[in-house]
């Protein structure tokens, strides 16, 4: 953990999604505003209307900044780091959204006044981030079945969603989905064989539920790519539970690292990033050498 270089300016963006938090993202993002006022801070407070709208605000903001702060979910953190002009410039999280995974690979306090005092700081850490078919990914990307569960969530969306939401979607996609079997690429190196479902994480959970590898690091240059071989409703419990009582790998679960990932199938099999629905297999995953910096405590 380190402070960055001292920055000339003192305008700090504040992006929140108003529906995060029940409807409080708002209230929350004009109290950080005034917190980060009183430390000397200039903020400026963007409220989103529509997906791509914190990333185009951000990236209009120019380099100009000392800081960004994300209030809502990994949606409006991923966001804010495709918009900044500089990576340098730190993004800090006070969390409001469904799963807050970064925040918890983090330790983000989510009381605002302590919030504003590690924004404030000046500490930082550096984070890993890869580039998906274009898009940006600093989470977990995904192919199968947990892929076709947020492609259902998105489906039936109406409004905010909560970890619940995922339940019956996931569900549905047991019923309607098939069993993929996915090639997977780490490095150039073909693995054996294929794969029901496959994880590219950069973190130490998943959904902020399941625990992954307690070595992850999310500033090693490297992501973790754990291979589930048949993705069956039983295998899929088992790592459940593996995972929220102990950690993945294990069991039938394999564990690999690696810098860029090429995943494939024949058919249609969809993947999502960080928690949004992607598209089609094939991707290709490939970490950037250039590393982003959250406010961390």
């Amino acid at each position: 953990m380190t402070a960055p270089p001292s920055r000339r300016s003192r305008r700090a963006a504040v992006v929140a999604n108003p529906t995060s938090g029940r409807g409080r993202a708002e209230r929350h993002a004009r109290a950080v505003a005034d917190g980060l006022a009183r430390h000397g801070f200039e903020p400026l407070i963007h409220l989103t209307r529509q997906r791509g709208d914190a990333a185009a605000w951000v990236r209009a903001q120019g380099a100009d900044l000392a800081l960004v702060v994300a209030v809502g979910g990994d949606g409006t953190v991923r966001e804010c780091f495709e918009g900044l002009v500089d990576p340098e410039i730190p993004v800090g999280v006070l969390p409001l959204g469904t799963a807050n995974v970064l925040a918890l690979e983090l330790g983000a306090p989510r009381a605002v006044e302590r919030a504003v005092e590690v924004f404030a700081s000046g500490r930082t850490r550096p984070i890993d981030v890869a580039r998906v078919n274009g898009r940006l990914s600093f989470l977990v990307t995904s192919a199968g079945i947990d892929a076709e569960t947020v492609r259902e969530v998105e489906r039936r969306r109406r409004g905010p969603i909560t970890k619940w939401s995922y339940v019956p979607a996931f569900a549905a996609a047991l019923r309607l989905g098939s069993r993929p079997r996915i090639a997977v690429e780490v490095d150039g190196e073909r693995l054996p064989g294929t794969w029901g479902l496959v994880l590219v994480s950069n973190v130490g959970r998943y959904g902020g539920i399941l625990r992954l590898d307690p070595e992850a690091r999310i500033d090693d240059g490297l992501f973790e790519v754990y291979l589930f071989p048949s993705a069956r409703f039983a295998e899929l419990l088992a790592a459940f539970l593996r995972g929220a009582l102990f950690h993945l790998p294990g069991g039938a679960v394999r564990r690999v690292r690696g810098r860029r990932v090429r995943l494939s199938a024949e058919g249609d099999v969809p993947y999502q990033v960080d928690g949004d629905a992607g598209e089609l297999l094939p991707l290709e995953l490939e970490v950037q050498p250039t590393r982003y910096r959250v406010a961390a405590p």
